[in-house]
C-alpha cells in the first residue's frame, strides 16, 4: 500500500508539471513527501554514488531511498505521457476552460500551502510580496520567439527542472515564458525522440546541480525561502487568467497560429469576442473541480510516508 500511494503522489505531482503555475514540489509538499524526496535526490551525490562501486547494489539501493525514487518517477512519467495528448487538444480548442481548470488549481495549491504556516512575521511577509512581484513581472512579459534547436531544449529542461521540485513556482510556467510549453507537450505527445532526449538530459545535470542550492536555502532559510515561492506561485496567476484578448500571432515550429501578445480582459468581454467558446459557467464549474480535485487529493494523500517523519509547518 506505502508503494502504491507513493506512485499515486506521482501520478499527481506529474498532472501538475504539466500545469503552467502548479509545480510537481508544490504537491509534494502539500501530500507531505517532500523533505524526503529532496533528501533522496541530495543523497545522489558524489558520494552517494561511490556507495554503488564501495558496498554495491543492495546497500545504494536502500541508502539512496531507491525504491522511492523509481516509484515517483513512474507515476510522474507515466502521468506526464497519459494528459499530454489531452493538454495539446484543449490547449488549442478549449483554452478558457484548460485555464479556468488550471487557474483552480493554484488558487487551491495557494490555499493548502498557506496552511502549512503557523505564524505571519513581517520579514517573511515582505519575501511573500517579494515573489508576487516578480512572478507578475514575469507573467507580463512577452513570451520568448525562440526557434527549437536541441541546445535550446537541453538549457529550456535544465532550467525548468529546477521549478519543478520547488513548492511554489512550476517549470511548465518556465517553459511557457521561454516559448518551449507547446513544443515540448507536442514532442511527448508524438514521442519526438530528439527533442525529449535533449530535454530529458537537461533536466537530469539541472536537477543534480539544483537540489543541493535548494536543499540548503530550506535547511538555512526555511521560512523566508517558502513565503518567496509562495508569492511567485500566487502571481502567476495574472499569466493562468483564462479569458484572454489576443493581439497578435505567430508561427511555432508547425507553421501554426498562435497567441504571441495577450491582455487579460474580464468573462463578459470575452464572450463577446469569442461566441463560440466555453460558456462562463462551465468555465467557473472548471474552476471549481480543480480547486476541490487538488483538495481531495491533499485529504486522501496527506498520510505521511517520509522516513524522516511528518512534515513541519513553516
Amino acid at each position: 500500500m506505502d508503494w502504491f500511494l507513493i506512485y499515486l503522489r506521482g501520478l499527481v505531482m506529474g498532472a501538475a508539471d504539466v500545469v503552467p503555475g502548479v509545480s510537481g514540489g508544490t504537491i509534494a509538499f502539500i501530500t507531505g513527501i517532500y523533505d524526503r524526496l529532496l533528501l533522496a535526490l541530495s543523497s545522489l551525490s558524489k558520494e552517494g554514488w561511490k556507495v554503488l562501486f564501495k558496498e554495491g547494489i543492495k546497500t545504494f539501493w536502500v541508502r539512496q531511498d531507491m525504491t522511492f525514487l523509481v516509484l515517483l518517477g513512474l507515476g510522474v512519467v507515466t502521468s506526464i505521457g497519459l494528459l499530454s495528448h489531452v493538454i495539446k487538444y484543449l490547449l488549442y480548442q478549449h483554452p478558457e476552460a484548460l485555464w479556468s481548470f488550471f487557474f483552480g488549481l493554484i488558487i487551491s495549491s495557494g490555499v493548502l500551502m498557506i496552511k502549512a504556516i503557523d505564524r505571519w512575521r513581517l520579514v517573511e511577509s515582505v519575501f511573500l510580496l517579494l515573489g508576487i512581484a516578480c512572478s507578475a513581472w514575469l507573467s507580463l512579459q512577452v513570451p520568448a520567439q525562440v526557434s527549437p534547436s536541441f541546445l535550446k531544449i537541453f538549457l529550456a529542461g535544465a532550467v525548468a527542472i529546477c521549478a519543478m521540485v520547488l513548492p511554489g513556482i512550476s517549470g511548465s510556467f518556465i517553459l511557457l515564458l521561454l516559448g518551449f510549453y507547446g513544443t515540448v507537450i507536442t514532442a511527448i505527445q508524438q514521442l519526438d525522440l530528439g527533442i525529449l532526449s535533449s530535454f530529458l538530459a537537461g533536466c537530469f545535470i539541472g536537477l543534480f546541480a539544483f537540489v543541493h542550492l535548494v536543499n540548503y536555502f530550506l535547511t538555512h532559510y526555511k521560512a523566508k525561502t517558502f513565503m518567496f515561492l509562495l508569492g511567485l506561485m500566487l502571481g502567476s496567476l495574472i499569466k493562468v487568467w483564462p479569458w484572454k484578448e489576443t493581439l497578435s500571432t505567430r508561427l511555432n515550429s508547425h507553421g501554426e497560429a498562435v497567441p504571441l501578445l495577450q491582455k487579460n480582459i474580464w468573462p463578459a468581454e470575452y464572450q463577446a469576442l469569442m461566441p463560440e467558446s466555453t460558456g462562463l459557467m462551465a468555465c467557473l464549474g472548471l474552476l471549481v473541480l480543480g480547486a476541490v480535485l487538488l483538495g481531495g487529493m491533499e485529504a486522501l494523500l496527506k498520510p505521511r510516508v517520509s522516513r524522516n517523519g511528518p512534515v513541519s509547518q513553516i
